[in-house]
């Protein structure tokens, strides 16, 4: 990777060490997106219509949880991994729906760093483990996701360690 490109990149492995916690940032759910996602995807009553939300344990419209880890993917790209040096993920742990989300919530997502080590195969690369959660307006979590992501190292043949650059 060229030393300009590197310059461009605002997070490398290095950068995220256990314990690093970043605000993502905060998106506001769409009442006609909650029912487009739904109906692509999910078309579950209770995330299509009113009167049949409101006769669910929901009692009203709700998002999607799927329509919910979504919303939380858009966030982390917009708000983070575009600054990265990502090279993807292998996959999640475990995701959790906590809360029902519905239309008109502020989700705010933030994400902290809970295991972190170069990988064996490839030593360009290292390997978080980041928690996802996310939470609506009044403070409630309302999602969790628990996944590994693959960073290119600033350095391959740098320390084992990650260093906060903070």
């Amino acid at each position: 990777m060229s030393t300009q490109a590197q310059s461009q990149i605002k997070y490398f492995w290095e950068d995220l060490p256990v314990g690093k916690t970043l605000d993502i940032g905060s998106i506001t759910v769409d009442h006609d997106e909650v029912i487009a996602f739904a109906t692509k995807y999910d078309p579950q009553p209770f995330h299509l219509n009113e009167e049949a939300a409101a006769k669910s344990m929901f009692g009203k419209l709700s998002a999607s949880g799927w329509h919910t880890c979504a919303m939380a993917m858009g966030l982390m790209v917009r708000g983070f991994l575009h600054e990265s040096s990502s090279l993807g993920s292998p996959g999640l742990e475990a995701v959790k729906w906590l809360k029902p989300v519905y239309p008109g919530d502020t989700l705010t997502l933030k994400q902290r760093i809970v295991e972190a080590r170069p990988m064996k195969s490839r030593p360009d690369v290292g390997l978080t483990r980041t928690l996802w959660e996310m939470f609506n307006q009044h403070g409630d979590q309302v999602l969790m996701m628990d996944g590994y992501g693959m960073f290119r190292r600033r350095t391959p043949a740098g320390s084992d360690e990650p260093k906060a650059s903070e």
